[in-house]
């Protein structure tokens, strides 16, 4: 659905009109086009610690441009420089209050040279990890200070903040070539940590190839999204949903050359069903599928609660223990959960919904560790305001509040969440595990 405000705001009169009454002005991101190579198109700015050497080893695969600061060659100097499309700083060796002033140093003088749809990323060590007191204080403050630059930055620009456990250096060009590029267009002010991983992407520009993929919920939306994705970065898509989306879901399957498994997941025999359909096994599977029932608790039924709370929350528990257990879902899968900013913020008329979808999130935190010794990774991502039939049917003044109350100022696209979850089935985001990852432009909701 076209939102006119941006419309309105990014043509001529608008913008005039808009800067004079002192409202709000989001930019149209940009996103990942088909036939893109490289993840940053522009100048990359690297700075910071000793991480910064890794970053170097492989920036060039990122971009033609890169700059440093201080270095005698390809200086970057602020006012002189190009406009900058992508920025690195490695905090981790920040151990202590005073050093914290680097922050200030590095960021202030860039923030008004950054190009439009611009992608900072600070690098740091996650403070659970930190014997000294002092210094996981200092790498603490980087999530306060990350969180609130990003709100401050302009322009469609988005930050987040990557702690790099020890071992996962080798993990940090996968983490980037999705951080740093447009394919995380509506994510900012995010904390991801990133652990070791044993298993590498072959081939960046078909990262998932020979991986066979199952999307529930996948005939419109958000999963018909997540499927063409998947499919386009060369996995092997398996495409199921109820038998009253057969038709959706069929001409989905003949376009991407994907196949199709009709089933309701609810249903006594899902299970068994699915493995029989499986029989060469998964290596990504993405539960998508859910409805919503809203009403407030006082008006709530039981029909509308346990409805959701069985598609939303306990068909992905059944059906991913039976995958498990039959052996159906390999040895360094990667399990990706649907869940909502719901779940983490809450939502009036919505405590069926949430209490699924906050119960999504609490799966993937109990069962990564579980899952660590088959090189099985689980992770949320949850979604906010996105532009979808659903949203659309909304009323206008809730329409427009969930648009404009983010960092970003504009609802998202089904193509955000699916470039996430692309990214979570990679070989390589077996790094991550047992987080949730928020696709929501930052969101005031939760924030």
């Amino acid at each position: 659905m076209s939102d006119r405000y941006i419309d309105f705001a990014n043509s001529s009169l608008g913008h005039r009109l808009v800067a004079a009454l002192g409202l709000p002005s989001p930019v149209r991101l940009e996103r990942w086009p088909a036939g893109r190579l490289r993840p940053v198109e522009g100048a990359l700015l690297l700075g910071g610690g000793a991480l910064t050497a890794k970053v170097q080893a492989f920036a060039q695969k990122l971009t033609d441009a890169t700059y440093t600061y201080g270095a005698e060659a390809s200086t970057w100097i602020p006012g002189h420089g190009p406009k900058l499309k992508a920025v690195v700083f490695d905090a981790s060796d920040l151990q202590h209050t005073d050093q914290l002033k680097q922050l200030r140093e590095f960021f202030q003088p860039l923030l008004k040279n950054l190009d439009n749809s611009a992608h900072l990323v600070i690098l740091g060590r996650a403070p659970e990890t930190l014997s000294d007191p002092f210094a996981a204080s200092a790498q603490r403050a980087l999530e306060g200070f990350s969180r609130s630059l990003a709100k401050e930055l302009r322009n469609g620009g988005v930050l987040q903040l990557l702690y790099v456990g020890e071992g996962a250096e080798d993990q940090l060009e996968g983490a980037l070539r999705f951080f740093l590029s447009p394919k995380s267009a509506y994510i900012s002010g995010q904390v991801i940590r990133l652990e070791a991983c044993a298993t590498p992407v072959e081939d960046w520009t078909r990262p998932l190839a020979g991986r066979k993929a199952l999307v529930t919920g996948a005939a419109r939306g958000i999963g018909a999204s997540i499927a063409e994705t998947l499919a386009r970065d060369g996995a092997d898509v398996i495409l199921l949903d109820v038998p009253q989306a057969k038709a959706d879901l069929e001409a989905l399957a003949a376009r991407l050359g994907a196949r199709t498994v009709v089933l309701d997941i609810c249903a006594e025999d899902a299970a068994t069903q699915l493995v029989e359909h499986l029989p060469d096994g998964l290596d990504i599977l993405v539960h998508n599928a859910g409805i919503t029932r809203d009403k407030t608790l006082a008006n709530m039924t039981p029909e509308y609660w346990d409805a959701v709370l069985a598609v939303n929350l306990n068909a992905p528990q059944v059906l991913t223990q039976a995958l498990l257990d039959s052996g159906t879902l390999h040895d360094n899968a990667r399990v990706v959960l649907l869940a909502s900013i719901s779940g983490i913020a809450g939502n009036r008329g919505q405590t069926n919904y949430a209490a699924s979808k906050a119960g999504l999130i609490g799966l993937a935190q109990a069962w990564a560790p579980l899952l660590k010794a088959r090189g099985i990774s689980i992770n949320a991502v949850a979604p906010g305001f996105i532009e979808t039939q659903m949203t659309a049917h909304i009323p206008f003044a809730l329409r427009e509040a969930g648009r404009r109350m983010s960092s970003l100022g504009q609802g998202g696209l089904p193509q955000d969440v699916a470039e996430a979850v692309a990214w979570l089935g990679q070989p390589g985001s077996g790094a991550v595990s047992g987080q949730a990852l928020r696709v929501c432009g930052q969101s005031l909701l939760g924030a």
